[in-house]
């Protein structure tokens, strides 16, 4: 009897674990499509998953961070959903391009679209020029259709465990060194190896010339005496006849 109290306990206990971190394991997240690097442009996904099981997801609405403004936003078209962007005046204004932008997104709304339990949704939109930091915190705000709201907007802090309802977090990458860095770095190389085997032709040419030359000397040297003897021979010939 004491063991089967102590079985149901245990098997409670780990019920209450797995009601309590199931959340976590399905919240409002953001990721890159490839590579989000500093200072680049990048298409990022937002993936609402549904948490629900006896509602629909009507509504996300995602913050963009005014300290770290980016001139250009571009929400991809979703099949059944209705998206609008606002946009902010900068205390400063940014130039981009050689243009002065005075405005930047501050927020996107998705709504009219549904996410229906056990299912999920992903948001794609293009976004840059991206900051030079590491990180960028976006605060969602997902909506059911029982009025049900959840703000995912909590920083989690560094070394603390991660809030409830975090805030999606994109991490950013430093760009990849430029491949002219390698092409200089090859090109002393490949000149080296060039000019060494310029050098090479060189004294091969040279060798070759030098055997040219002395062949042509023994040749005219072997003529001359050639023709000497020829002279020769007439001459004793001619005293001979005479």
């Amino acid at each position: 009897m004491k063991t089967s109290r102590v079985s149901l306990a245990a098997a409670l206990a780990a019920g209450t674990v797995l009601v309590l971190s199931g959340p976590a394991f399905a919240h409002v997240g953001v990721q890159p499509a490839g590579e989000a690097t500093k200072g680049g442009y990048a298409v990022i996904n937002f993936k609402v998953p549904n948490e629900r099981d006896n509602a629909s997801t009507t509504q996300l609405e995602v913050n963009f961070p005014i300290d770290q403004p980016l001139t250009s936003v571009m929400p991809q078209d979703i099949p059944g959903w209705t998206v609008n962007v606002e946009k902010t005046k900068l205390d400063k204004p940014l130039t981009v391009h050689g243009k002065q932008i005075n405005e930047a997104v501050t927020k996107v709304t998705w709504s009219g679209g549904k996410i229906e339990p056990g299912k999920f949704q992903q948001f794609p939109v293009s976004v840059g020029k991206l900051p030079e930091a590491d990180q960028m915190v976006f605060k969602a705000i997902q909506t059911y259709d029982n009025n049900e709201v959840v703000r995912w907007i909590e920083e989690t802090k560094p070394g603390a465990a991660e809030p409830q309802t975090p805030a999606p977090v994109l991490k950013l990458t430093a760009a990849k060194a430029a491949d002219g860095h390698h092409d200089a770095a090859a090109k002393p190389a490949d000149e080296a190896k060039n000019t060494g085997k310029d050098a090479k032709d060189d004294h091969h040419d040279e060798a070759a010339a030098k055997g040219s030359d002395t062949t042509a000397r023994a040749l005219g040297i072997a003529g001359i005496v050639i023709g000497l003897g020829g002279v020769a021979f007439g001459v004793a010939s001619r005293r001979r006849t005479s």
